[in-house]
C-alpha cells in the first residue's frame, strides 16, 4: 500500500508522501480552486470554493438559518455550535450525491468558506450583515461553536470551516480591491486579529482566508506580517486567496507587473490555494526561477492534508448521511430557534405583546410583508418552503389580515407604468380599516451587500447614510398619521434608523425561512423577544469617523462617545429582568438574575469589564455572556466563565498584557452605560475588583 493511502498514519504524513509522488505540473494544478485529477494516483477533481455562512449556501435547497449578523444576535453559543452542525451535515450529504454524478463545480465540496469574523466597525459596510458584530470577544466565543459545529469532533473532519477575511478588512466595498487598510499596532492586536488568533488556537479551524485589501501596505494574501501571525499561533491548515485578490496585485494594488509575478508573490509567502485564475501562471513563475520546488510543494502538502483530514483519499466510507437530511424537521426547527433568538426589541410602549381579544383586523403593511428576500441577506441557501412576515402572521392570527405592498423597496414607484407612489392609497385604505398595523419594512441583499452582488442608488452594496430609503421613509409617515397603533419590523443586516416614532420597534435582521412563524410568535405573546443588539446603532451616518479610517476611535461601544442610538447589548423582553450580588473568583462570575414580572423570558446576563489603566478601551468591554431562561418570579444564581483576557490591554505597539491592579466589573441585561440602563430600566450590578 502507498503510504499516502495508509490511514493509520497522520494526515501530514500522508500529505507529505503524497507530494513526493506527484510532479510539479500535478502539484501546481493541485492548488487552484478548480483542482485536477491526478488518475494514475487516485487524486479526484475538486472544487474548493463552498459557502456556509448561515447554511450550505449557493448550492440548492438548504437549511437556511438567519444571516450571520442575527445568530450574533442570539449570543447563544450552543445555537451557533448547531447551526454548524446543520451546514456541515448538510453540505457532507449532498457531497455525496454530487459525486455520485459526477458535478465536481463550485459550491459542491465540503469546504465551506465560513465564517466571516471580520470586525463590523463601521455600519454602512454593506457585508456587515455576514459577521458577528462589532465585538472581538462575541465574535471569537460564537465563530469557534460554529468552527467545531462544521468540522465536527470525529477523527474525520465532518466538512471544513474557514475563518475570513484576513485582516482589518470591512470596507469600503467599492475600492476594496486596491484599497491600504492602515491600521496601528494597537487596533490590529485589540481589535482586528483577536478573533483569528482564537478560531486558530481554540477551534483549529482548517482554512484561513486572506482579504482583498491591502493592511499595512501588505496585501493581506501575500503579507509577511499576517503570515508570521498564522505561524506564531501554529496554523497548520491552508491558506486561500480570496477570489482574484491575487490577481490585484498587479491590476489594483500594484505591487507586481504580471500574473506570473503575482502567483510567485502569493506562495512564496504562503497562499496555498488561489481562488481566481492567476495560479495557471504559476508553472511560468517556477521555469523562469521566481518559484522554486520546496514552495510549491509546501503549499500542496497544506492543500492535500485538509483533503485528507476530510477523507477525500480513504477507501473507508465517512459519513453516511442520507439525503433526506437536507431541510429535515430537526434543522428547520433550529433555523425556528434561532429566528425566535435572533429578534430584538428596539421600543415597546406596552402595545406588544398584541392582546387578540382586543383586536379583529391586523393590517401588515410594506414591501418586506411578503418578501422572501427579507429573509434571506446574502450568501444564502435556497430554503424548500418560506414563511414571510405575511404568512407567519396569517398562519397564527385567528381575525382578519389585510396585506398592502404599500411601496416599492426603493424606487417611488411599484409598477413602471404607474405615477410615482402607486401603492401609497392602498396602504392607507387597510391601515384605516386595521385595528393595528404591522410595517414590514427595511433592505436587502439588493441593495446591501458584497460588490457586484448589490448596489442600486448605494454604493457598490454599502449604504449612504443609515436610513430607510425615501419610498419607505414616506410610508412609514403616511401609516403614522393615520393614528393607528404602529408596529415597525425592520428586516435589515445592519443598523438602520427607522426615524418615525412608532409604538413599537423590532429589528429582525434577515431571519431565514422560519422568520415570518418566528415574528408571529413574539407579536402575539407566545414566546418572548430576547435578541440583543450585536452591534451599535447609531443615530446619524454624518457623525461617525470617515468611512476609510480604520482607527477603532469613536467606533464601536467600546470606543463611542455620542451619537448612539441602541446601544450594543441592548434588546427588551416582555418582562422586568434584574442582576445583583455580582461575586468574581478566577475568571469566574456569580450574579443573581431575578424575572419581577410576569413573562417567561430568556435573557443574556452579559458581564463587562472596565480597565483604569492608560491602555485600556475608553469604556468597558464584554468578558462573558450567558443566555438564561427565567420564569415569573423566578430567581437564579448565574455562574459565567469570563474571558481569560479580561485584565489585559493592548499598548500603543500592540503589546497585550495586564497593565493595572484596578478593575470595575459589571453585570446586567445589558452594557453599564447610562443611555442602555435608561432604554432597559434597571441598572447593572458592579464590583471593584483589586489585583
Amino acid at each position: 500500500m502507498k503510504k499516502y493511502l495508509d490511514e493509520t498514519l497522520s494526515p501530514q504524513e500522508r500529505a507529505e508522501a503524497l507530494v513526493q509522488e506527484l510532479t510539479v505540473e500535478e502539484m501546481a494544478g493541485l492548488l487552484k480552486y478548480e483542482s485536477d485529477e491526478v488518475k494514475r494516483l487516485g487524486i479526484k477533481a475538486y472544487n474548493w470554493w463552498g459557502e456556509g455562512l448561515h447554511g450550505f449556501s449557493r448550492s440548492g435547497i438548504s437549511t437556511l438559518f438567519p444571516q450571520a449578523i442575527g445568530l450574533a444576535a442570539t449570543f447563544d453559543r450552543k445555537l451557533l455550535r448547531l447551526a454548524g452542525r446543520v451546514t456541515g451535515t448538510e453540505a457532507r450529504a449532498k457531497f455525496k450525491w454530487y459525486s455520485k454524478y459526477g458535478d465536481v463545480d463550485k459550491f459542491k465540496g465540503i469546504t465551506l468558506w465560513a465564517p466571516n469574523i471580520n470586525i463590523f466597525r463601521d455600519p454602512r459596510w454593506g457585508r456587515g450583515q455576514e459577521t458577528y458584530g462589532e465585538d472581538p470577544y462575541l465574535t471569537a466565543e460564537l465563530g469557534i461553536q460554529y468552527v467545531k459545529g462544521i468540522q465536527g469532533e470525529e477523527k474525520t473532519m465532518l466538512a471544513a470551516a474557514c475563518a475570513k477575511h484576513f485582516a482589518a478588512h470591512s470596507g469600503p466595498e467599492e475600492t476594496r480591491h486596491g484599497f491600504n487598510a492602515q491600521v496601528s499596532e494597537k487596533d490590529l492586536n485589540e481589535t482586528y486579529l483577536p478573533a483569528f488568533e482564537r478560531l486558530v488556537k481554540e477551534a483549529k479551524v482548517e482554512g484561513v482566508m486572506g482579504a482583498y485589501n491591502a493592511v499595512n501596505g501588505e496585501p493581506s494574501c501575500a503579507s509577511p506580517y499576517l503570515m508570521d501571525k498564522l505561524k506564531e499561533w501554529g496554523f497548520d491548515g491552508y491558506f486561500v486567496s480570496d477570489c482574484w485578490a491575487i490577481r490585484d496585485f498587479h491590476e489594483a494594488h500594484k505591487i507586481t507587473s504580471s500574473p506570473m509575478e503575482s502567483a510567485a508573490l502569493a506562495i512564496n509567502a504562503g497562499c496555498d490555494v488561489n481562488c481566481g485564475c492567476t495560479y495557471e501562471h504559476l508553472l511560468e513563475a517556477y521555469e523562469r526561477d521566481l518559484v522554486d520546488e520546496e514552495a510549491i510543494k509546501k503549499a500542496c502538502v497544506h492543500a492535500m492534508r485538509t483533503r485528507i483530514r476530510l477523507g477525500m483519499l480513504d477507501s473507508t466510507q465517512h459519513f453516511d448521511i442520507p439525503y433526506t437530511a437536507v431541510c429535515c424537521k430537526q434543522h428547520k426547527e433550529a433555523s425556528l430557534e434561532a429566528a425566535q433568538k435572533s429578534m430584538v426589541l428596539l421600543k415597546n410602549n406596552g402595545l406588544l405583546p398584541l392582546d387578540e381579544n382586543k383586536i379583529q383586523t391586523v393590517a401588515v403593511i410594506g414591501p418586506h410583508g411578503d418578501s422572501t428576500m427579507a429573509l434571506e441577506g446574502n450568501y444564502t441557501p435556497k430554503a424548500d418552503r418560506y414563511t414571510t412576515f405575511a404568512a407567519g402572521i396569517q398562519d397564527r392570527f385567528g381575525g382578519r389580515v389585510i396585506f398592502a405592498e404599500g411601496c416599492h423597496l426603493y424606487k417611488d414607484r411599484v409598477s413602471q407604468i404607474s405615477h410615482a407612489g402607486d401603492r401609497y392609497a392602498e396602504a392607507m385604505a387597510a391601515a384605516e380599516n386595521s385595528d393595528v398595523v404591522v410595517a414590514c419594512v427595511g433592505l436587502d441583499a439588493t441593495i446591501e451587500g458584497e460588490q457586484g452582488d448589490a448596489g442600486n442608488e448605494y454604493g457598490s452594496g454599502d449604504k449612504t447614510d443609515l436610513m430607510l430609503p425615501l419610498s419607505q421613509r414616506t410610508l412609514l409617515e403616511k401609516l403614522k398619521a393615520t393614528g393607528k397603533p404602529l408596529i415597525v419590523v425592520c428586516a435589515a443586516g445592519s443598523a438602520i434608523n427607522t426615524l418615525v416614532d412608532s409604538d413599537a420597534l423590532i429589528h429582525v435582521w434577515y431571519s431565514g425561512s422560519e422568520g415570518g412563524k418566528a415574528l408571529a410568535q413574539i407579536l402575539f405573546g407566545d414566546i418572548s423577544p430576547s435578541g440583543k443588539l450585536p452591534v451599535t446603532f447609531y443615530e446619524d451616518a454624518d457623525a461617525l469617523p470617515d468611512y476609510e479610517d480604520y482607527s477603532m476611535k469613536n467606533r464601536t461601544y467600546r470606543y463611542v462617545s455620542g451619537n448612539v442610538l441602541y446601544p450594543f447589548g441592548y434588546g427588551l423582553t416582555y418582562s422586568k429582568v434584574r442582576c445583583g450580588d455580582l461575586a468574581y473568583s478566577d475568571f469566574t462570575a456569580e450574579v443573581d438574575i431575578e424575572n419581577t414580572g410576569s413573562f417567561e423570558v430568556q435573557e443574556v446576563v452579559q458581564v463587562y469589564i472596565k480597565d483604569r489603566c492608560e491602555h485600556a478601551v475608553p469604556n468597558h468591554k464584554l468578558c462573558g455572556f450567558e443566555r438564561v431562561r427565567l420564569m415569573p418570579g423566578e430567581k437564579k444564581r448565574v455562574s459565567l466563565a469570563l474571558d481569560k483576557d479580561m485584565f489585559t490591554a493592548v499598548n500603543e505597539k500592540g503589546e497585550k498584557a495586564v497593565y493595572s491592579k484596578d478593575f470595575t466589573l459589571y453585570a446586567g441585561v445589558c452594557q453599564p452605560d447610562a443611555l442602555s440602563e435608561k432604554l432597559c430600566g434597571c441598572a447593572c450590578a458592579s464590583l471593584e475588583i483589586t489585583m
